[in-house]
């Protein structure tokens, strides 16, 4: 320090003034004097036409010496208060010379200001007498005078400003370098001073920059003021004010705003430059020294009496954690993820009991004193502090609407430092599930939260950046009470006093926040991780003694830790693993509860145990070994490989989802449940092929080799499955029954189970079943108060589950006792009720039908549907014929449609039957071909009569005529007479009676108009007679030949005999009820009428399935814009391989445009052989889609690419993919994003999306991205836009985005990115957070895609079940192209040809 530097610091520390002549004399004398001089001088204050009585420089110079005695009188008299009044208003010589005002201050305003303000240094200096209310009063008049005076004045030289800031500095210095004192009249007194002093410090900085002898004795100054609260506060809110202007000028207008309120930013200049704010900046920064040492008693107070008392001082540990939070808040700044509070809010800091308001205004409340003469009096500085923003936790998840089941009830907290089985924790103690709310803590803490936290911009600093400037201070809050001078196994910090806790808290949670903030191809420094990672061990201590707070800052700021690519991450592991499982295996967490909200903490553990639980099956082999002594590692922390924490990591999962009480967390146990398993089941997979997986890239701890080898046993997937199906069913009809989003999430995952391939005894399956159905009775027998639409949703989705199942496992219907009771809760939705009801059975005549809802009603039809179509195998993939196919194959040139018969059954089913031969074998025997048209899709049956079993059936089957036996020649000529007779020979021999005549002769019943028809039969009868009786009568002998069989017939008449067969050939079927909304049994369609074959046509590109696309991107790093993007798939050179195999995996290739009833008509395609050298982009509708079906679902995958005629051959796909033209929807308009893309136009037309290419159920994109941070720059709006001629445009709020972030490891981060404000939105089994495995990766996003587009359908109401929509189709038809003929009419084409 130089040699002026030193005398300025003495002479502030002096406590001294200036000293007036009249300190000579008695007190009395002096007082008397003061009195005397003041009160002339006071009475002209304030008078517009008074003029000054003094008017030279003696006269001026001796009252100047009164005044200054003046100001150390006692404060119970007026003069000291006129005191004040004269030298305010003489102040404002430098500002707006007046009457009132000495003409030798006018004169030389600089040179008698300067003595003023070192004459009114004596009013602030410590009296004796106890400070009261006045003493403000006057003090604060003089900081509002000497605040405008900075503010307004346009003539102060240098040397009046370096006068100026010394004057601030000593004043400050004789009110703050006293032991600190908790509220009261010196508390306000401290905030208002070094208000001012910073205001004025930074106007001094704009107008007349201060020296470097004065910046360091302000930090010499400030460094023995720490102690005083108003210090830290006040530097606070000026840094944050510095930072918000720092980074307008430094990251520019796209950078997020740093928010704070007007009032804080008033004291920096508007016109101060960029060069100068970042200069000042810097030097601000490093006013207040370093932070950490106000925890050290060597460096805290201002002389060595007043250091132990200061550092016992209670308010130490408050300024502490206000420090850090500051820091904390520029550092939050610098990530661009700052969230500033404005409500006031009383925090309690734990472990010291005080109460502190971290919101202060600047306005001070009235203080009852009247004073009226001097216009600064009543002025109040602006100044003021901002709340720092209230946590630094991850963001709260989206709350829930659950229903309350059961009161809570009490449980015994489980241990902390032991591990505990899923065995251990009691099932029937287990609480009601809630919804995130701050109520789950009595009061509010430094680690609380408020509002969401969100992502950090892709422009903020390197990780190495932010910790030259603030990483030693964080590292020594983070690591204090390590004393230097003892060696490392001397300094346990795990057992730190509680009093610094919160700081250290603070300090933690902001070294992972910057550490997780780092960019994908970013480096750090060895030096900083090794710190980080020291910091990470003795924090995540789960030892009784530790630091509770520290361990919940680490949790709460670690979520995405080990999706960083941090090198040598991994090895924390272990670490990571004791911790969470001290916080999620314990239910009532009472170390945490007035630190931290634990509802929030318990989904940070979640999170990160999400992270954990792909780590041992990818790094196997790795070796989780920890060099650092004993007492950092912690007693549960033990060596050995990965995969040995894999059955601690499940324990853990399921002991998790036995103590979660809130809605969202469980939701995120599910999801990692299902991950987990199919993580195992797939690796399980790979290990018994023998397949070995592709070399990848580096990663964050072993070898490549490391990872390749698996030792998963055979058993492990299997017997998860069944303890996970068995807790999830068991949970599902009993704790989560009242709760419909956790009861949808855990159908979803129930779903996703049935479809993982494990090896299980099928009694599982069918007690899976069971639950599903009973859970399905629970729910609709629910009183009709409770019905609600999202009760209904929760069936529907029930039903949905059920048929997943039956899908994926038909089997489970060849169990008699299995399918009744499917087909019961069948019934229970299609009619509300079952048959069999406790020993009583009602037939279903009298039956009526009350569903719970329309659509619960569908979907009971759907399960229905999906039972009779389960027995069978399912259709393959390569589509069903129509009547084109069935006949053109055969050369026929007439139309199709006139060589079927169609006909209508039971007004659901549409039947074409085609009656020509199509063969040898079928012209021998009735042949039929049938084409079923239903609500189920459509399907072809070629059926056929046999007078034999297939089986003894031989291929040339020849009519058997029986042979003519021979006949003896002597009996060739005889013949005995035989008497015809139509009634017995004794019959008139029996006498008649009544009876006889009750059937009267047929001459008496014929009518009028019938007798010349009777008149014809019997003339024809006659002349039969006539013909028979000729032989006799020519007495020749008739030539009698042998008997034989007509040959066989080849005109069968099929369609009649099949109809009859069916026993639809009826009076009572084929007869109209007399209603025209029921038509009858049996009807038929005239094929003739105009339009019929485009309304079929219209029905069979109506899906049987439900039918969505995805659109795939991948997004190199640095891309903005969609030109860019859609070019990479191009070629193959400009994806990696792993972006191709997760391609492969989400579905086969198949030929765009030809999809038909039942699936798409070409069959699978090899993958390598369509991609050819392309980059994806051949999939992108022009010529092939990939496309994943089964069952219930059909998927097509598009990777939209630059193709110049993609548009076009998209918008007519999509068409086919989800129904006709009538029946879509308008799209909905379109808003740009913020940032705007520019790119030309004759660019934009080959790729910008029409509204109907996501114009489906659902509206999801899925996104590879090579850097995490580029996902902010996604331009959506770009990709979505319309081609310049259209103007209507398609919403992005409606658009579902799941970004996947490859990563070092191997493994693949997840983002997720859409509308959550809805309680149907958290759809599985992928959430913001997920890391999974690229053998899972194709399977997750396929479940994740089938689940959004399943709740999207749920929340509609106009999206109605595939069968309901053709239901409607088949019934328009019947209504327009119905035949009304009768039925002699009906019966007679029967026997005609077509």
């Amino acid at each position: 320090m130089s040699s002026d530097s030193r005398a300025t610091d003495q002479s502030l520390s002096s406590g001294q003034g200036h000293v007036s002549v009249l300190s000579c004399f008695p007190p009395s004398v002096g007082r008397d004097v003061v009195v005397a001089t003041v009160k002339p001088l006071g009475a002209g204050l304030g008078k517009p036409d008074t003029h000054s009585l003094l008017h030279t420089d003696r006269q001026v110079k001796w009252t100047m010496e009164v005044l200054c005695y003046g100001l150390t009188l006692p404060l119970d008299g007026d003069a000291i208060k006129v005191c004040v009044d004269i030298y305010t208003d003489w102040l404002m010589a430098l500002v707006s010379p007046r009457d009132s005002i000495p003409p030798p201050i006018s004169r030389e305003p600089n040179l008698y200001v300067q003595k003023i303000l070192r004459h009114l240094y004596s009013l602030f200096i410590p009296r004796s007498e106890q400070v009261s209310l006045v003493y403000l009063s006057l003090c604060r008049q003089v900081l509002c005078a000497v605040q405008s005076l900075a503010r307004e004045s346009t003539l102060m030289s240098r040397d009046t400003w370096e006068t100026l800031l010394h004057f601030l500095l000593r004043i400050n210095h004789a009110i703050l370098a006293r032991p600190t004192t908790t509220g009261g009249v010196l508390k306000q007194l401290s905030d208002l001073s070094m208000a001012v002093l910073f205001e004025v410090w930074l106007l001094s900085c704009s107008r007349c920059f201060p020296s470097r002898s004065l910046w360091l004795t302000g930090k010499q100054m400030l460094s023995r003021w720490r102690h005083q609260p108003a210090v830290v506060e006040q530097w606070s809110r000026v840094i944050i004010t510095l930072t918000s202007r720092l980074l307008l000028s430094t990251f520019g207008p796209t950078f997020p705003h740093f928010k704070i309120p007007d009032e804080d930013a008033a004291p920096i200049p508007a016109d101060m430059d960029d060069v100068r704010v970042s200069h000042i900046w810097f030097r601000f920064l490093h006013l207040f020294s370093n932070p950490v040492d106000v925890s050290r008693q060597l460096v805290v107070g201002s002389t060595s009496s007043s250091q132990e008392e200061v550092f016992r001082d209670s308010q130490l540990p408050n300024i502490f954690f206000r420090a850090m939070r500051g820091v904390s808040m520029l550092v939050d700044a610098f990530l661009g993820v700052t969230v500033v509070n404005k409500e006031p809010t009383e925090q309690l800091l734990p472990h010291t009991g005080l109460t502190t308001r971290l919101h202060f205004r600047d306005r001070l409340p009235s203080l009852g004193v009247a004073v009226t003469r001097n216009p600064f009096r009543d002025r109040f500085p602006s100044h003021g502090l901002s709340r720092p923003r209230s946590g630094s936790a991850p963001p709260t998840p989206v709350n829930i609407l659950s229903m309350p089941s059961a009161p809570p009830s009490t449980t015994t907290p489980l241990p902390h430092n032991r591990r505990l089985k899923p065995a251990n924790v009691s099932k029937t103690t287990s609480k009601p599930l809630t919804t995130s709310s701050s109520t789950h803590h009595p009061s509010s803490s430094p680690l609380q939260r408020s509002t969401p936290r969100p992502f950090p911009s892709p422009l903020r600093c390197n990780v190495d950046s932010l910790l030259h400037l603030f990483g030693c201070w964080l590292f020594d809050a983070a690591l204090t009470n390590r004393d230097p001078a003892l060696p490392a196994a001397h300094c346990d910090v795990t057992v730190m006093p509680d009093r610094w806790v919160a700081g250290r808290a603070e300090a933690c949670g902001t070294l992972c926040r910057i550490f997780t903030c780092k960019k994908t191809a970013e480096d750090i420094l060895n030096v900083y991780l090794s710190r980080f990672y020291l910091v990470l061990l003795q924090g995540l201590q789960v030892l009784e003694e530790a630091c509770s707070p520290v361990l919940a800052a680490i949790l709460l700021n670690s979520t995405c830790l080990f999706c960083c690519d941090l090198r040598g991450v991994n090895l924390l592991l272990p670490s990571f693993i004791s911790a969470v499982e001290n916080v999620l295996l314990n239910r009532e967490l009472l170390r945490f509860k007035s630190s931290v909200s634990l509802v929030d903490l318990r989904q940070a553990s979640i999170l990160i145990l999400l992270s954990l639980l792909p780590l041992p099956l990818q790094f196997p082999s790795v070796q989780s070994a920890l060099s650092l002594d004993r007492q950092f590692s912690g007693a549960d922390v033990t060596a050995g490989s990965f995969s040995s924490l894999m059955p601690r990591l499940i324990s853990v999962l399921i002991g998790a989802l036995h103590t979660e009480t809130d809605a969202s967390n469980t939701h995120i146990i599910l999801v990692a449940m299902l991950s987990t398993i199919q993580d195992l089941a797939a690796g399980q997979t790979q290990q018994c092929d023998g397949a070995s997986r592709p070399g990848q890239t580096g990663g964050t701890c072993g070898t490549g080799a490391n990872r390749s080898t698996s030792t998963i046993p055979s058993d492990t997937a299997g017997s998860l499955w069944v303890q996970f199906v068995r807790l999830l069913t068991q949970r599902l009809t009993a704790q989560w029954r009242n709760d419909s989003a956790v009861c949808l999430s855990a159908l979803e995952v129930l779903g996703g189970l049935a479809k993982v391939e494990v090896s299980v005894e099928e009694s599982e399956r069918r007690r899976a079943l069971t639950s599903i159905c009973s859970y399905i009775v629970f729910q609709c027998s629910r009183p009709p108060p409770l019905h609600s639409r999202d009760l209904h949703s929760i069936i529907v989705a029930a039903f949905y589950c059920l048929n997943v199942w039956l899908t994926q496992h038909p089997a489970i219907l060849d169990q008699q006792e299995c399918l009744l009771e499917v087909l019961e809760i069948v019934e229970l939705g299609i009619s509300g009720s079952k048959s069999t009801q406790e020993q009583e059975v009602t037939c279903k005549e009298e039956k009526k039908l009350n569903p719970a809802s329309l659509r619960v009603k569908e979907a009971a039809e759907a399960t229905l549907t999906c039972i009779m179509q389960v027995s069978g195998t399912f259709p393959f993939l390569g589509g069903l014929p129509d009547e084109d196919a069935l006949i053109g194959c055969y050369t026929m040139s007439d139309s199709s449609v006139k060589k079927f018969r169609y006909f209508v059954v039971d007004s659901s089913v549409i039947m074409a039957t085609l009656e020509q031969p199509q063969g040898p074998e079928e012209g021998l025997c009735p042949s039929l071909r049938v084409l079923v048209r239903g609500p189920s899709g459509r399907r072809t049956w070629t059926l056929q009569l046999h007078r034999q079993p297939r089986e003894g059936r031989t291929h040339s089957q020849q009519t058997l005529i029986p042979e003519h036996s021979g006949i003896a020649q002597e009996d060739a000529r005889m013949r005995c007479g035989v008497k015809h007779q139509l009634c017995p020979e004794d019959i008139d021999r029996i006498p008649s009676v009544k009876a006889d005549l009750s059937v009267p002769a047929l001459h008496r019943t014929v009518p009028e108009e019938m007798q010349q028809q009777l008149e014809r039969l019997q003339a024809a009868f006659r002349g039969q007679q006539q013909i028979e009786a000729q032989p006799r009568v020519s007495r020749r002998s008739a030539v009698m030949t042998t008997c034989r069989p007509p040959p066989p017939a080849t005109n069968f008449q099929t369609a009649r005999l099949f109809l009859s067969h069916l026993g639809l050939l009826t009076p009572e079927t084929l007869k109209d009820p007399g209603t025209s909304s029921v038509p009858a049994q049996l009807v038929s369609l005239d094929s003739s009428l105009p339009g019929f074959l485009e309304r079929l046509r219209c029905l069979d590109q109506l899906p049987s399935r439900h039918c969505d696309s995805t659109f795939i991107f991948y997004m190199r790093a640095g891309q903005k814009t969609a030109t860019e993007i859609l070019r990479n798939m191009e070629s193959s050179c400009s994806v990696p391989p792993h972006f191709l195999d997760f391609l492969s995996s989400l579905g086969q290739p198949v030929e765009a445009g030809r999809r038909q009833v039942g699936g798409v008509s070409t069959s699978s395609l090899e993958f390598s052989a369509v991609l050819g050298d392309s980059g994806g982009g051949v999939f992108n509708g022009e010529r092939f889609v990939l496309m994943y079906v089964d069952a219930l679902t059909e998927i097509t995958f598009i990777v939209p690419s630059s193709s110049s005629h993609m548009v076009e051959r998209l918008k007519s796909s999509e068409e086919a993919l989800t129904e006709p033209p009538s029946n879509r929807h308008s799209p909905s308009e379109l808003r740009k994003n913020s940032v705007p893309q520019s790119s030309p136009a004759k660019d934009t037309k080959s790729f910008h999306f029409a509204s109907s290419l996501v114009s489906s159920e659902s509206k999801l994109l899925i996104v590879w991205v090579e850097h995490f941070e580029d996902i902010e720059s996604f331009p959506l709006s770009d990709l979505l836009s319309q081609d310049t001629k259209t103007e209507t445009p398609t919403s992005v709020s409606n658009i579902q985005l799941v970004f996947i972030h490859p990563l070092k490891s191997g493994l693949y981060r997840i983002r997720l990115h859409g509308n959550t404000n809805s309680k149907f939105s958290f759809s599985v089994p992928l959430v913001n957070g997920s890391v999974v495995s690229k053998r899972s990766l194709g399977f997750l996003v396929r479940e994740m895609v089938i689940n959004c587009c399943h709740r999207r359908r749920l929340e509609s109401d106009s999206a109605p079940p595939p069968h309901v929509r053709r239901k409607h189709m088949i019934s328009d038809i019947i209504h327009r192209y119905r035949s009304h003929r009768s039925e002699p009419t009906f019966y007679s084409s029967l026997f005609q040809d077509p």
